[in-house]
């Protein structure tokens, strides 16, 4: 029990210095969201009179003339009721709905093939892992250059030539604009037509590290004592492999896997950009050319939630999968 209260204040901690880092960054860098606004307002034929400006200023936040512990403490409460702020360059929407609208495809396109090529790439480290010195090691190789070429290198050259050249798939965009975004067959039809090549670009390029991490460790673990110990039972390969071998062969992956699943929701700024996916990394970099500091701060928040969350949850259940972890805690 020691060791998931320690675990958990850890993460609260850290979760507590990522909101402070959060609040303070963004103060820190040049350039102001009001002076973006109103040059915006200016370039429409606008005209912004002090006492307007003052009260965009205090909409959002960018002087408020409080002292910044008071500010601080102000933003923290903000951060308890989920009140992120109003964005600038989709101004005067709110920073969570903005947020809200890009999040679900980004979670559905990005964890989506997040996870197939972690199951992929383990299912086949664990095989060639096993089979080493075998005609499978080819694959090593193989994987590991194409996980190697530039990433939008690899989006372009899916684009050129299955939706150019080829014309089996949309060139941009997450669905059919014609059609109405809800919970029916067409829409869903669409948004996986969609999504398809941008899902295929990040599985090719992922695939390879999962499966020469897998690979090296099932190497390592196929020379311990238990493994040894198991064959000399003569249990069958496939339970040797996947209960003794594998089993243990895999924790070190899991540990990456919840990095990669937390870096989830930010998207994939690259592939986003090149199929024009409405994604959270196409907000972000929407955020950073627009000098969005709030839309910018609440996605970075958003980031850390996921990765501190994924990390714990993983870290729980490294502690129940593998009990020498709890030794001594």
């Amino acid at each position: 029990m020691r060791y998931y209260a320690r675990k958990l204040g850890f993460y609260l901690v850290a979760l507590w210095a990522a909101l402070t880092l959060n609040f303070f960054i963004p103060r820190m860098m040049p350039g102001n969201p009001v002076d973006t606004l109103m040059a915006k307002l200016q370039q429409r034929g606008g005209t912004v009179d002090p006492a307007a400006r003052r009260s965009y200023e205090l909409l959002l936040g960018a002087d408020t003339g409080e002292p910044l512990i008071t500010q601080y403490v102000a933003y923290l409460g903000n951060m308890l009721r989920g009140d992120l702020g109003v964005s600038v360059s989709v101004f005067p929407a709110e920073v969570s709905s903005v947020i809200g609208q890009a999040l679900p495809w980004t979670l559905v396109l990005v964890g989506l093939a997040t996870l197939l090529s972690f199951a992929l790439g383990i299912v086949l480290g664990t095989v060639v892992g096993w089979r080493r010195g075998s005609w499978l090691d080819s694959l090593v190789p193989a994987t590991t250059v194409l996980a190697a070429v530039p990433y939008f290198w690899l989006a372009l050259i899916l684009v050129a030539f299955f939706a150019t050249a080829l014309g089996w798939f949309p060139l941009q965009g997450g669905y059919d604009v014609a059609l109405t975004p809800g919970w029916n067959a067409d829409f869903i039809g669409s948004a996986v037509y969609h999504g398809f090549l941008p899902a295929l670009t990040i599985v090719i390029s992922s695939v390879g590290g999962w499966l020469l991490g897998m690979r090296n460790m099932m190497v390592s673990t196929m020379s311990e004592d238990y493994v040894l110990t198991a064959r000399a039972k003569g249990l069958r390969s496939t339970r040797v492999m996947t209960r003794y071998a594998a089993r243990n062969a895999v924790l070190p992956s899991l540990a990456g896997f919840a990095i990669s699943l937390g870096f989830v929701v930010s998207g994939s700024i690259i592939t986003e950009q090149v199929f024009s996916y409405p994604g959270i990394g196409s907000k972000l970099l929407q955020g950073v050319q627009n000098s969005d500091y709030a839309l910018m701060q609440g996605i970075f928040l958003v980031i850390t939630v996921a990765v501190l969350g994924a990390n714990l949850v993983v870290d729980l259940l490294y502690g129940f999968i593998d009990p020498r972890t709890r030794v001594g805690t």
